[in-house]
């Protein structure tokens, strides 16, 4: 009996001992354990971003401007070459800027015969300062050819008229001048305002053309020019 009590003692104190151990906590999944928050980035002042945005595209406006004006250039060398032509003709094309301090030129666009010889873009109107510049000069075949032209302007104004600045004004114009064989057919394009104080402000940027004829004077054998 001391021994059947006895052993059923010692069993039920191996099962109470059994029962009072504490469970093994498990280790965490891996879907449990949360990441790391990422460091947060630090945003681009909007200044700083407005000066990269213009300095790169001011950048690939001259990538396209040299491309284009190398395109038109052995194209109409091509055509001269091709036309079998000794003589030829030549043609300077002049942009005259005539408008007012109300309009700062941002952005202009010359083709002649379809082929793109000019493009500059300047959001801060350099371009404007410019009294008048260089847009072509060079061989061309003898004929009627024709210019197109393509300028936008921003409205630039203190004060009382600080409104101008949020304006756009856009002009485009085609001429079609001659060019004789052996000569030089010069083409001034003169942007100006029209009309007069009563005129509506998007009704004055226009274009106007001046156009002269000259003799070529070509080197002869002497090194001398013609007289």
């Amino acid at each position: 009996m001391l021994l059947c009590i006895g052993a059923g003692t010692t069993i039920a104190a191996a099962q109470a001992g059994g029962a009072s151990q504490p469970d093994t906590p498990s280790k965490p999944s891996a879907a449990a354990k949360t990441a790391a928050p990422a460091a947060p980035i630090k945003p681009i002042d909007a200044g700083t971003y407005a000066v990269r945005l213009r300095d790169l595209e001011q950048r690939i406006n001259e990538l396209k401007e040299q491309i284009f004006r190398s395109k038109a250039r052995l194209s109409l060398l091509a055509e001269t070459v091709l036309e079998g032509v000794v003589g030829g003709g030549q043609a300077v094309i002049v942009h005259e800027n005539r408008m007012s301090q109300s309009y700062k030129l941002v952005r202009v666009v010359y083709a002649l015969d379809g082929a793109p010889i000019f493009t500059k873009a300047d959001e801060e109107g350099s371009l404007g300062d410019q009294q008048e510049f260089e847009v072509y000069n060079g061989s061309i075949v003898p004929g009627e050819h024709t210019l197109t032209v393509n300028l936008e302007y921003r409205g630039h104004g203190y004060g009382v008229f600080a409104y101008l600045k949020g304006y756009r004004f856009k002009v485009r114009s085609t001429y079609t001048f001659a060019v004789p064989e052996g000569r030089i057919s010069t083409v001034h394009v003169v942007g100006y305002e029209k009309g007069g104080p009563t005129t509506p402000l998007e009704e004055r940027p226009a274009v106007r053309y001046i156009e002269r004829v000259e003799r070529q004077v070509r080197p002869d054998a002497s090194g001398e020019g013609d007289r």
